[in-house]
């Protein structure tokens, strides 16, 4: 079962990534997809890219921006920081598209 929920998260993320414009293949790579999600598809200052690791509640802020640049709401952010294996499944798969980075 866990090995299927990681499946579903990872296909989810790249997907996500691809829409943004960004290689879908780093989903799966440690610490680069993280930079890739804050600093490319949040289009946060890379400093974000630490904070989000080392300061887990932190992670909110940029998450907020990458459902915004999707079109979706902050709760929508909340979601994809909490219960990302969830919620990146439905964005990755979903009819969402990338509008670009949305101004904070």
């Amino acid at each position: 079962m866990a090995l299927l929920v990681t499946a579903v998260s990872i296909a989810g993320v790249w997907k996500t990534f691809e829409k943004a414009g960004q290689p879908g293949w780093a989903a799966v790579v440690p610490v680069y997809n993280v930079y890739v999600l804050v600093a490319e598809v949040a289009d946060r200052d890379s400093v974000w890219v630490p904070l989000s690791v080392f300061v887990p509640f932190l992670v909110v802020v940029p998450m907020i921006d990458v459902a915004e640049s999707f079109g979706k709401g902050t709760g929508y952010g909340v979601g994809l920081a909490v219960l990302g294996f969830v919620f990146f499944p439905l964005l990755g798969f979903g009819d969402a598209r990338y509008r670009g980075s949305s101004p904070y």
